[in-house]
């Protein structure tokens, strides 16, 4: 009998989000378990991103770990994170985490609000598989 293949992560962190979620988990006053990401209607584009710090993993969280982070994936969210790179960045007029998402299919002009499908079933079977 052969093992189960591991299934591929939601999403990933590139190593300038990982290197950011740690420096602010470090200057935390108490102690979180990790990041919670998650999507929400709302935006002109109609759905946005959300992020808040987790004190403990949730239920049905899908738990992420990357680069020595945990990330806690809203239950909700996984059809439309699935596939994602959460990156940092950090230019002239503004610094921020930035998602490199294949399910989305547009943005408001301001960047605060996306578009975004759920993951194409074949992809949810590779995922699950």
């Amino acid at each position: 009998m052969t093992a189960p293949r591991p299934k591929p992560q939601v999403m990933t962190l590139t190593d300038t989000a990982a290197e950011r979620i740690r420096e602010i988990m470090s200057g935390k006053d108490e102690p979180v378990e990790g990041l919670r990401i998650g999507v929400k209607n709302g935006g002109c584009a109609g759905m946005e991103y959300t992020m808040d710090w987790a004190p403990e993993v949730g239920k049905f969280d899908e738990v992420v770990e990357d680069k020595g982070i945990k990330v806690l994936i809203d239950a909700k969210a996984v059809l439309f994170l699935l596939g994602s790179e959460m990156d940092y960045e950090t230019s002239t007029l503004k610094s921020g985490f930035v998602f490199r998402n294949p399910n989305q299919t547009s943005a408001c002009g301001c960047g605060e609000s996306v578009e975004l499908t759920p993951a194409d079933p074949d992809a949810l079977k590779k995922y699950l598989n």
